[in-house]
């Protein structure tokens, strides 16, 4: 068997080269490096996608997340309410831009921020919520929107780990990222649209907010050289905006492809009582960004030294809640009880997710793990 991959980029690469160097050389020839015409294409293609009024390429997704925080323009000293079980980026924009990161508790069943934790966490002094739809589906929305109109907060989406899901509200289908004020996301190699380098972008419905972030977004100027408010840079290569334009035609596609490997491997171990498969809600349509798996009775490490002794890459995402995280200690940050957080990071084990997956490793890898409790 081939060496496996946690991301096979390589070979899907291959099945889309022509159209990545045909569309690489345009670029080349016409140096055309930096707001090329390929980045609106691609930004418009989006939209359409997305079904979205706005979306405004930046330079990765933590730049997206900042930027949104800026654009909202939120009282100094702000409470954000955050998941406790997410990567750091989610909060870490909070702290830098000087506002305090509240961490709420998640569900132990979908990962997801929960929505009786974010109402348990507001004060006076909170103005937003970053609901991050992690792994591949969707928060709950509804109850986040609901909390968010009677609290008088925004809403800021992570999208990250789930472009190309939608929520289902009694049979309407919202895509991810457009259903806050502002949506956010990643363009990171492995993500399920992901460019061959860094990227990201905004999502709004919002045609006000859009101008803002697109001053923000471009050293704070809407005219050359006259700058209205402290903005960054932040900026979709040209490059990356080719790959992204390919591939998002490919999108659909590369989501089923995850959803069949997930199923594969659910049916391998949907009848060992201490492996909880990933549950996927009726509210949502997971893209499976990660295959995660929850390992009870203290069984996790075994395991993960017996995918290291057969060479099987794997990840612990993520191995220490956020408000455990060196970087908040002593920092402005708070928490309530995040017990649920603390105990996934103990049995939370991800395995190769990606297009190219074929049934012979999902079987490998899957017997790997279940010859363990025979």
């Amino acid at each position: 068997m081939r060496n496996i991959q946690m991301v096979d980029l390589q070979s899907q690469y291959k099945a889309i080269q022509h159209e990545i160097d045909q569309g690489m050389k345009a670029v080349l020839d016409s140096a055309a490096f930096i707001k090329g015409p390929q980045v609106r294409d691609f930004e418009t293609n989006l939209q359409e996608y997305l079904d979205c009024r706005h979306v405004i390429g930046c330079g990765n997704g933590t730049d997206a997340l900042q930027i949104a925080l800026m654009a909202l323009d939120l009282p100094p000293g702000s409470e954000i309410i955050v998941p406790d079980f997410t990567f750091i980026a989610t909060a870490e924009v909070v702290s830098l831009l000087g506002y305090v990161p509240v961490f709420a508790d998640v569900s132990k069943e979908t990962f997801n921020i929960d929505p009786d934790s974010i109402r348990k966490n507001i004060t006076s002094d909170t103005s937003a919520i970053i609901p991050v739809h992690l792994f591949g589906q969707s928060c709950d929305m509804t109850a986040i929107k609901n909390i968010a109109e009677e609290h008088d907060l925004r809403i800021i989406e992570d999208n990250a780990q789930a472009i190309g899901s939608y929520y289902n509200n009694n049979g309407s289908k919202t895509a991810l990222g457009t259903i806050g004020d502002i949506g956010c996301t990643s363009f990171f190699p492995s993500k399920n649209l992901g460019a061959y380098g860094d990227g990201g972008a905004l999502f709004t419905q919002d045609d006000a907010l859009a101008k803002k972030i697109q001053i923000i977004a471009n050293h704070g100027m809407e005219t050359r050289y006259y700058h209205d408010v402290i903005g960054v840079n932040s900026r979709l290569d040209t490059l990356q905006a080719v790959v992204l334009n390919v591939k998002l035609k490919h999108l659909d596609k590369y989501n089923q492809a995850r959803r069949k490997a997930a199923h594969m491997y659910n049916s391998f171990f949907e009848h060992i009582p201490e492996i909880i498969t990933p549950r996927e809600v009726e509210y949502s349509r997971h893209v499976f960004h990660q295959y995660t798996l929850r390992i009870q009775d203290d069984h996790r490490d075994p395991i993960t030294q017996r995918l290291k002794d057969k060479n099987i890459p794997h990840g612990i995402y993520y191995p220490v809640p956020l408000h455990k995280q060196q970087a908040f200690q002593g920092k402005m940050a708070r928490h309530g009880d995040c017990s649920r957080s603390l105990e996934l990071t103990r049995e939370v084990i991800s395995l190769p997710m990606h297009t190219e997956l074929t049934p012979e490793t999902i079987e490998y890898i899957a017997q790997t793990i279940t010859t363990y409790f025979k």
